[in-house]
């Protein structure tokens, strides 16, 4: 294990790499970074809707793209229906998948890589091409060799250039195993690969104590993905948990100083709406989806 002294201390290299130009998988353009809107079907997943109904809401409530979770498109195809046919239906409703949300255990040795690559393969099929890989299957009370997990994110990122679905790299805000932003950066600086990708969430830097000027030390290409919640005061930080997420803009996060990070960092930013709010899993789900767009373009047109 890393001792603490040497954590920060490649952390701090790792912040260093991370701000200097890259040539990669996508690259950033210009000083300026623009927004598209998302959603991640967890928001509305409490209500049950199925795969088809919330492509149908994330269309109608005007989203770019959508979020799909690996578990639902898995069961959508085991019932008979084909990637294509799938495909075919979200271009259809003007929407780009982009990333998949799944729990293959990648870091526990081959079984879940095989896993990795099995669902990498099938998110290619519905034109998917990104990933997360978050530090799934690893005790969540337990710490991680960083270094380790640097090493075999390199792995990773081989696999995602050989299916053409690329993982980003998710911390947990909860976990020991991956909680924080400067463990992210000092696992892509271990990787060592022009096609690092961190995907950050409002909740999990508050919830890590990540805090949020750390953004400012990114290069654009580095976040495409960011998931947009927020997060509430009259609970401790230490108490709070992913169903106390709250709308973005109604609760306590820095929401303009985040904006003005990610859009200074240059390259087009991926906003995606990612709630459990148990409250909102009650409501009507395109209503739910539509009040989430409509403060993610309020938030950010306050930037502009």
């Amino acid at each position: 294990m890393l001792s603490r002294r040497n954590l920060f201390k490649t952390a701090a290299l790792a912040s260093a790499a991370a701000i200097l130009p890259h040539k990669g998988f996508s690259r950033s353009s210009g000083n300026s970074g623009t927004f598209r809107f998302c959603l991640n079907t967890s928001t509305i997943s409490g209500q049950k809707p199925g795969l088809l109904k919330y492509i149908d809401i994330a269309s109608e409530a005007g989203y770019d793209g959508i979020e799909l979770w690996v578990s639902d498109v898995k069961q959508h195809l085991e019932s008979g229906n084909s990637a294509q046919s799938l495909q075919k239906y979200i271009s259809e409703m003007n929407l780009k998948v982009e990333n998949a949300i799944g729990f293959a255990p990648w870091l526990q040795g081959k079984p879940g890589f095989d896993q990795m690559k099995s669902e990498m393969e099938m998110m290619a099929k519905i034109g998917c091409r990104r990933i997360a890989a978050p530090a799934a299957g690893i005790p969540y009370d337990q710490p991680f060799d960083l270094m380790e997990m640097g090493r075999k994110y390199k792995e990773l990122l081989d696999l995602g250039r050989k299916t053409g679905v690329m993982p980003i790299l998710e911390f947990w805000g909860g976990s020991k195993a991956l909680y924080h932003l400067g463990h992210a950066m000092m696992v892509a600086a271990v990787a060592n690969d022009p096609d690092v990708r961190i995907l950050a969430d409002v909740f999990h830097l508050f919830k890590g104590n990540s805090g949020f000027d750390s953004l400012k030390m990114l290069d654009g290409h580095v976040i495409e993905i960011f998931h947009m919640n927020d997060f509430v005061s009259s609970i401790s930080r230490e108490k709070q948990n992913d169903s106390d997420r709250v709308y973005p803009g109604d609760g306590a996060a820095p929401m303009k100083q985040i904006l003005t990070d990610l859009k200074n960092m240059g390259g087009t930013k991926i906003l995606s709406l990612e709630l459990f709010n148990e409250t909102y899993w009650k409501q009507d789900p395109l209503l739910v989806a539509k009040t989430g767009l409509m403060k993610m373009k309020d938030l950010v047109r306050e930037i502009d």
